[in-house]
């Protein structure tokens, strides 16, 4: 029997003094996985008192994502745009790099693509 591991996973991360939000994407996204993490982001950013978050995407299990959930992840993007202050997308893809292109359009904070884990959290950091 085949396992298919596809989802997000969300957490809370260090570096130094500074606090961000953790994304690992994994496999294709359906819309089932938005409708479980949504509230869990939404919770997680409505705490924070003047948000201006800094968020570490790993992108490199990505897939990519069925129609109804990148439908999904352009709203939850809309909805948070003003609370993100920089986005660093750590992939392995050339889609990878379009889309957070395209993200920057959206998002009123820096967003940024990276093929170096490393060089994403310094970037975080500045």
């Amino acid at each position: 029997m085949q396992v298919y591991k596809h989802g997000l996973s969300i957490g809370i991360n260090r570096i130094d003094n500074e606090f961000y939000l953790a994304l690992k994407a994994i496999g294709k996204l359906t819309h089932e996985d938005y409708e479980k993490i949504t509230p869990m982001i939404d919770n997680a950013l409505n705490g924070v008192k003047d948000a201006k978050v800094k968020v570490f995407i790993d992108a490199t299990q990505l897939e990519g994502w069925e129609l109804r959930a990148a439908w999904d992840d352009f709203k939850l993007g809309l909805k948070h745009n003003n609370e993100f202050e920089k986005i660093a997308i750590y992939g392995n893809k050339k889609w990878q790099e379009y889309i957070s292109k395209i993200a920057s359009w959206f998002i009123q904070g820096e967003v940024k693509f990276f093929e170096s884990e490393e060089e994403a959290i310094l970037w975080l950091k500045v």
